[in-house]
C-alpha cells in the first residue's frame, strides 16, 4: 500500500515538474520584446538609441573582416547566411522575423557572440541600443 501511495506521489510529481518546466520554457521563448530591448540597451547606456549611428555600426567592418551586415545582410530584412560556416540566418530585423528579439538569454547569448566575432569584445550598452534603434526602424 505504501509503495503504490508513494508511487502516485512520485508521479504527480514528476507531472508538476514537467508542467513547471514546460511552463518556464514557455515563458522563457517570448519574455521581451524588440521595444523592450531597446528601451533596456538605452537606460543601460544613458541614451537613447539612434537608429544612423546603428546603421553606420551595423555595416562597419570595425578593422576585423566581418561587420553584422557580412552574415545579417544589407538590409538585414531578408535571410542571411553565416559568412564562415553557410548556415542559413532568418531576417534580424523584427518587422521580418516576429521571433527576432523576444527571448532575452537568447539576445544576450547572439549579442555576445556575435559582438565578439565582429568586434574582439562586448559590445558597449550604447552599440547594442543604437543597433536595435537601426534594426527597429526597418518597416
Amino acid at each position: 500500500m505504501l509503495f503504490v501511495h508513494s508511487s502516485r506521489l512520485s508521479a504527480g510529481l514528476l507531472a508538476a515538474m514537467l508542467a513547471s518546466s514546460l511552463w518556464s520554457t514557455a515563458v522563457h521563448a517570448a519574455d521581451t520584446t524588440p521595444a523592450a530591448q531597446l528601451q533596456h540597451w538605452s537606460a543601460q547606456a544613458g541614451t537613447p538609441g539612434d537608429a544612423a549611428k546603428g546603421q553606420t555600426f551595423f555595416n562597419a567592418k570595425h578593422g576585423a573582416e566581418w561587420s553584422c551586415a557580412s552574415c545579417h545582410n544589407t538590409p538585414p530584412t531578408t535571410q542571411g547566411k553565416h559568412a564562415n560556416t553557410g548556415k542559413l540566418i532568418a531576417p534580424l530585423a523584427p518587422a521580418f522575423n516576429p521571433k527576432a528579439f523576444t527571448d532575452t538569454a537568447k539576445v544576450d547569448k547572439w549579442f555576445k557572440r556575435n559582438c565578439n566575432d565582429v568586434l574582439s569584445r562586448e559590445c558597449s550598452a550604447g552599440e547594442k541600443a543604437d543597433v536595435l534603434a537601426y534594426l527597429n526602424s526597418l518597416k
